[in-house]
């Protein structure tokens, strides 16, 4: 009898207890990373569903797009301003053909004979030759006419043409043309003599630029002082070094007294770029 009625009072207790460990789906979930993992998934799940559709939107719209266009007609081009272009008729080769008129749209004068864009030599000077030299002949301008020798050849020279002319037994002048295979040839040149002539052995000053050009293109030096050896006049150098395409013209202008004008230097380096 005691084990009956304590079973009924059990029972009594466990029904008038409090629920605390069954869960109610009615209530707000209680704080936690388990109860919280729920609902961030169920919001990645629709983040991830909507991303995909609107790609799938952009998608649909570009092939649509690219449909339509392929389906449109051309859009014809506006008319040429020159409706005829002239152009040469070609013609059959024959004894007067040559390089020259074979490539005629892609001459240029420098193409040319070089010695033809020298300058000549002003009225009154006596001319001490003009036209062609060879690399051998050029190199003894130079102190060290065999390490020239080398220079000049590395970088590709294609052919020299020189002139040289006396005013008055006082002033020598020599204009060289110097033209290379290419470009980064005519540059080398002319940057390696550039780049020694501020030194006081040579010009000893940093020289002005060729008016008219970029100043790395071309520039002229007189030399800061005289060179007096006795028995002899004395001597100034100019110079004048600049580059018009795979050519480089290099002027040497020495004066017998001392005096040497840069203008004069500047005004034939001018008038030689322009011939080019």
């Amino acid at each position: 009898m005691e084990h009956e009625q304590t079973i009924p009072e059990q029972r009594k207790e466990a029904e008038n207890a409090p629920e605390s460990d069954t869960p109610d789906l009615l209530s707000t979930p209680a704080a936690g990373p388990e109860a919280a993992a729920v609902p961030r998934r169920r919001r990645g799940r629709t983040t991830l569903l909507i991303a995909g559709a609107a790609v799938l939107g952009v998608l649909a719209g570009t092939v649509t797009g690219y449909a339509v266009q392929y389906h449109r007609e051309p859009t014809p081009l506006p008319p040429l301003a020159q409706q005829k272009l002239v152009t040469p008729k070609a013609l059959a080769p024959d004894a007067a053909t040559t390089n020259k008129t074979i490539n005629a749209n892609r001459w240029h004068k420098t193409d040319d004979d070089l010695s033809k864009l020298l300058i000549e030599a002003p009225s009154g000077a006596k001319v001490d030759g003009a036209g062609y030299d060879s690399l051998d002949f050029f190199a003894t301008n130079f102190e060290n006419p065999d390490h020239a020798f080398r220079n000049l050849a590395t970088n590709d020279v294609r052919r020299l043409a020189s002139t040289a002319w006396v005013v008055n037994d006082r002033v020598f002048v020599e204009v060289h043309l110097i033209q290379f295979k290419d470009f980064s040839g005519a540059e080398d040149y002319q940057q390696d003599q550039s780049s020694y002539m501020p030194e006081k052995k040579y010009a000893g000053n940093e020289g002005v630029p060729i008016p008219g050009i970029s100043g790395d293109l071309g520039h002229v030096w007189v030399d800061s002082e005289v060179t007096e050896d006795p028995g002899y006049y004395p001597i100034r150098e100019g110079r004048a070094i600049a580059r018009r395409g795979d050519i480089v013209l290099d002027i040497f202008y020495v004066e017998n007294r001392g005096k040497v004008s840069e203008s004069d230097v500047i005004d034939l380096a001018k008038r030689q770029l322009e011939r080019l």
